[in-house]
């Protein structure tokens, strides 16, 4: 839909209803008032969404764990705005939201890449080399931990225990736990050529 959108603003803004003369020849203010319709439909179809997960969970406040892990599920972070509205929605303090958003590392108020890479710190995995495992991934993406990509494909973090010990050093991707992880497996991590 965007492409269409993109392909033909004076057709967008027509269909919309507009049709002033300063249309036809799509001057700046043709351009702002794409530009905030877009917007605007953006923000719609994004509400919806919210909307779809707050009825999922029956806009019960005591499902807002489920309720952030499924945004967060959506968008990759727990957007300041969508807190608002669910704050709004489900009549619970911004305040107490944020709290449970920083209480549990799982969710992240900082937009994230499209792939996450942890990398366990603790004392098992250490001995075992995750130290130079994790300056790989920090030389080959050229980010500290906490960081994304310029591209926002990956963002690199650390952990102080994934509590696998024995199969350690343990590097964790999208969520899939990668035992006995060596520098060799970087690339495949990344997916790109030895």
């Amino acid at each position: 839909m965007l492409n269409q959108i993109f392909s033909d603003k004076k057709g967008y803004l027509k269909s919309l209803g507009f049709t002033y003369p300063s249309l036809n020849s799509f001057n700046m203010w043709g351009k702002l008032l794409f530009d905030f319709f877009l917007f605007l439909d953006i923000i719609s179809s994004s509400m919806k969404k919210i909307d779809s997960i707050l009825r999922k969970y029956e806009n019960r406040r005591s499902n807002i764990i489920q309720i952030l892990e499924d945004i967060q599920r959506l968008y990759n972070y727990l957007p300041e705005e969508v807190l608002r509205y669910i704050g709004v929605r489900l009549k619970i303090p911004l305040s107490i939201i944020y709290s449970i958003a920083t209480f549990y590392s799982a969710f992240s108020l900082k937009p994230r890449g499209k792939h996450l890479i942890t990398v366990c710190m603790g004392t098992a995995c250490h001995v075992r080399g995750a130290a130079t495992i994790l300056n790989e991934f920090k030389r080959r993406l050229n980010i500290e931990p906490g960081e994304n990509t310029p591209d926002m494909k990956y963002t690199l973090e650390t952990v102080n225990c994934l509590g696998c010990c024995a199969i350690g050093p343990i590097v964790v991707y999208d969520q899939k736990y990668l035992g006995e992880f060596k520098l060799k497996d970087i690339p495949k991590v990344l997916k790109e050529k030895a």
